[in-house]
């Protein structure tokens, strides 16, 4: 006998090639005219109950997730241990399944990290103990009570990390993750010092609510947006205030009609157009409410969208972009791999939020192809502003792009955890420079406005624009790498010319004058400069010969004569 086949179409899960995500805030007006004397907490109103009753559910799928609990039986008995509706309770379960998800994957990068970080401390630990049995040797008091102390330190740092892989490595072959704490773990050490009260604490583990959206149900039945008379509205289902009023022929509980929570749904103006557009077409779309410390309510509405086709043609060449703590260096490069001159009545499209102060965005251009997009704020603002400012650098750079037609060329830097374990000032100054939310956001920005990005390897870019365009076109070091980026980015191999011999000559002879002078940096032929000569001698000649990937490594010609720029400035 054959099995009827179910036409019931299944609910579309929220995919695309691309999200949109809208950022608003939330106003209740209408509440329910009862409360839950079971659920409820004193004079707790219903959404804030419904948002504690999801959160918990959180909490509890994730430690039944953990001891091998399907998702089908958690639905079942999340339901009735939390009186929340079969939709909030299943994406309690996704998103407590997606955190332990994320901590897996976190976990074999952070062994990576720590394995990279143990053996230079183990290094740095030897050096110490060489330098400290040179003092000893030497029986200089004041250095050994120094390299005492150092020694010290850094024994305490190897253990440090060592019991650190460890607890990660019984982890990794358990198969467990480490702990997660809900609610922030810097927000929960805070409260162990007595900083921050257990109240604050625990508003943090219960402050949003999360649904996904469905195109079967009109876009999002539990958390769904409308359009009235000019305004977007919210209304929220309140699905523990739903009661059994019997149940069916197989023994499901009918439910009553759960109350909503509606109220006004403020969107910033940017976004309104496109939110309107994409409820008209019935898009499913996710929403999660968040409550603030300031008791107010913020709203995240995620749409997937399909990817606007492209705009730019690598074919017309490149914009090529140097990023610098404080802004952006732009050359705009033709498929010859040659600056181009601006087009007739380009500007720069300066953005109208900004109005902090004067000089607040600074536009320098040159006629012939060149401009530095500064911010000064950029440099030492704090996390949220620094956040905004980038995405207003983000939205510049992508527009003029968009009108120039051609696609981004970027430098793929990387400046990872395991690096933060070298030296203070490098830690400072990767701390202090947001390349990779620069980066981010401008790949984020050019993908939803059909601009093409491309990264390219960012080794000696400075150092060839220093040498080789840099005094040929009047620009700066960043506008000079910024062309190398382009031009790399196009496909063009840096060669060894005439003129950059002659340079080399030249300082090779201003050196040799500086007999008299005392050996150091720039002052006279010393020995590390006469060795750096015999390599350039020898890498020179054969430098236009080599593949492209070896002209750019790390051990090429140009990272001789990065060090010969240094030693004769």
């Amino acid at each position: 006998m054959k099995k009827r086949k179910n036409n019931k179409k299944k609910p579309t899960k929220t995919g695309g090639d691309i999200s949109y995500t809208a950022c608003g805030e939330f106003f209740p007006e209408v509440y329910p005219a009862f409360r839950s004397q079971k659920w409820s907490r004193g004079m707790e109103d219903p959404l804030d109950t419904e948002m504690r009753l999801f959160c918990s559910c959180t909490r509890w799928a994730f430690n039944r997730l953990q001891e091998d609990n399907s998702r089908p039986e958690l639905k079942k008995q999340g339901q009735g241990t939390f009186s929340i509706n079969s939709r909030y309770c299943d994406d309690a379960i996704l998103k407590a399944k997606a955190v332990i998800e994320s901590q897996t994957e976190l976990l074999t990068l952070e062994m990576e990290e720590t394995e990279t970080k143990l053996a230079r401390a183990k290094k740095k630990l030897s050096w110490a103990e060489k330098d400290l049995d040179r003092a000893v040797k030497a029986n200089n008091q004041a250095k050994i009570e120094d390299f005492k102390h150092t020694v010290h330190g850094r024994k305490a740092r190897v253990k440090k990390l060592a019991d650190k892989l460890d607890e990660l490595k019984v982890h990794r072959d358990n198969g467990t993750i480490p702990k997660v704490i809900f609610g922030g773990r810097s927000l929960w050490k805070r409260v162990c010092r007595g900083r921050v009260s257990r109240e604050e604490w625990r508003q943090a583990r219960q402050d949003r609510l999360y649904a996904r959206g469905d195109e079967t149900k009109g876009g999002n039945p539990n958390l769904k947006i409308s359009w009235h008379n000019g305004e977007f509205t919210l209304s929220v289902t309140i699905s523990h205030l739903s009661e059994q009023k019997g149940t069916d022929k197989k023994g499901r509980p009918i439910m009553t009609r759960a109350p909503r929570v509606t109220g006004k749904l403020w969107l910033p103006e940017k976004h309104r157009q496109k939110v309107l557009e994409l409820l008209l077409s019935g898009v499913p779309y996710t929403v999660e409410l968040i409550k603030g410390r300031d008791s107010r309510y913020r709203v995240h509405i995620t749409f997937a969208v399909t990817a606007p086709v492209l705009v730019t043609n690598p074919n017309q060449g490149y914009l090529g972009v140097d990023t610098n703590p404080d802004g952006a260096a732009l050359a705009n490069v033709s498929y010859t791999g040659q600056p181009t001159p601006w087009p007739e009545g380009f500007t720069v499209p300066y953005p109208k939020a900004l109005h902090k102060f004067a000089g607040e965005f600074q536009i320098t251009m040159h006629p012939n192809g060149f401009l530095y997009i500064k911010v000064p704020e950029l440099s030492y603002s704090r996390g949220f502003r620094r956040t905004y400012l980038i995405g207003v650098l983000a939205k510049v750079v992508v527009d003029t792009a968009k009108t120039l037609g051609k696609p981004i060329a970027l430098e793929s830097l990387d400046f990872g955890k395991d690096r933060f374990d070298t030296n203070r000032k490098f830690n400072r100054m990767a701390a202090n420079f947001p390349f990779k939310k620069m980066v981010e956001a401008v790949t984020r920005k050019a993908f939803k406005e059909g601009v093409g990005v491309k990264q390219v390897w960012p080794a000696h870019t400075s150092t060839i624009g220093y040498y080789k365009y840099m005094e040929r076109y009047g620009i700066t070091i960043h506008h000079a790498a910024a062309l190398v980026i382009a031009r790399r980015a196009i496909g063009f191999r840096e060669r060894i010319t005439k003129e950059l011999k002659q340079k080399v000559q030249a300082v090779k002879e201003k050196l040799s004058q500086k007999v008299n002078s005392l050996p150091g940096e720039g002052r006279g032929m010393t020995r590390k400069v006469k060795q750096l000569f015999k390599r350039l001698d020898g890498k020179i000649s054969v430098h236009n010969g080599l593949t492209r990937y070896k002209q750019e490594s790390f051990h090429s010609v140009w990272h001789d004569l990065k060090h010969l720029a240094l030693s004769s400035r």
